[in-house]
């Protein structure tokens, strides 16, 4: 019978003397009943108020750890994503001083998502497929905790790789006795860079198989993904903006800026509506990173989200 990790078997930190809620074997499947990032301070009937009042101390928590039999130092933890259970809501933000151009949208914004038809429907005519996947993912990391959860590691941690989702098998380094492997931050789409800050930040159960790799050390996360790497219908096409900078993070800002100036234009949206469709359904791209001082970002905008 499968275990399950309940969502009150959560932490906020990685710290490796955080006592494991479970024991499991090589070989072992578990379902993770994973709770939204900001660990239920939001709900369907809040306000950008709210989101002005969030507790960073309790933000992006993870179930777990999970002490895998076996896992030592040098070995290598394979992680399968066997499967997701249903997504009711959602929610996507953008929190002051937060975000890629947190300067140009320093207010409270909230969306609020009714997921559970099966569709994520930002405004009329837009809307983006569900692709869910969890944003914070790993092991527990050899030094001496704690150790937040906002930032990705070499353990893992908050990646928000979008393309983690169903058949995608995820390798990460074992640092300590047992691996203590947690997972959390389940999303329900997101474009690559999550723009502002935020995806659809979605509660859902997620399935996962564990395999051990004994003597096989890497020194950062891994994945395999089964592919296609984009949601939704093929043949729209994309429309795309371009940005360059003599850095990544200038080229960045920029490609997404000009995205946000052609969604308002052409489609009537704010430009806080933008920012957030941005951070949902945009992926970015490094488009040149050899022409140094300058490189390129750019922008892509799938057209399928728009009916």
């Amino acid at each position: 019978m499968q275990h399950t990790i309940h969502r009150h078997h959560h932490h906020f930190a990685w710290d490796k003397s955080i006592r494991p809620v479970h024991e499991i074997d090589p070989g072992s499947r578990l379902r993770f009943e994973v709770t939204d990032s900001s660990a239920g301070q939001l709900k369907p009937s809040s306000t950008a108020e709210d989101v002005a009042r969030l507790d960073f101390d309790r933000v992006n928590p993870v179930n777990g750890p999970v002490f895998v039999k076996g896992a030592e130092p040098g070995d290598t933890l394979e992680v399968e994503i066997a499967g997701f259970g249903p997504q009711n809501w959602g929610w996507t933000a953008v929190i002051p001083g937060f975000g890629l151009l947190s300067s140009d949208f320093p207010n409270p914004y909230l969306k609020t998502w009714d997921l559970s038809g099966g569709r994520a429907q930002f405004t009329d005519g837009i809307e983006v497929p569900i692709a869910p996947f969890p944003g914070t993912i790993g092991t527990a990391l050899p030094e001496e905790g704690p150790h937040s959860l906002v930032p990705p590691r070499q353990n893992g941690g908050n990646m928000d790789i979008r393309h983690l989702t169903k058949g995608t098998k995820l390798y990460l380094p074992v640092w300590v006795q047992g691996a203590l492997f947690s997972v959390g931050d389940t999303h329900a789409a997101q474009g690559d860079g999550e723009v502002c800050g935020t995806a659809i930040e979605a509660p859902m159960d997620i399935d996962l198989s564990f395999k051990l790799h004994k003597g096989k050390q890497i020194k950062e996360p891994q994945f395999e993904t089964p592919g296609p790497l984009q949601a939704g219908p093929p043949g729209r096409g994309h429309f795309v903006t371009t940005g360059f900078g003599t850095d990544l993070l200038t080229a960045s800002k920029k490609a997404v800026s000009y995205m946000i100036e052609h969604l308002t234009m052409k489609y009537k949206l704010s430009d806080v509506e933008a920012y957030a469709l941005c951070s949902v359904a945009v992926d970015l791209k490094i488009s040149e990173a050899v022409d140094m001082p300058h490189y390129l970002v750019s922008a892509y905008l799938p057209l399928n989200i728009f009916k």
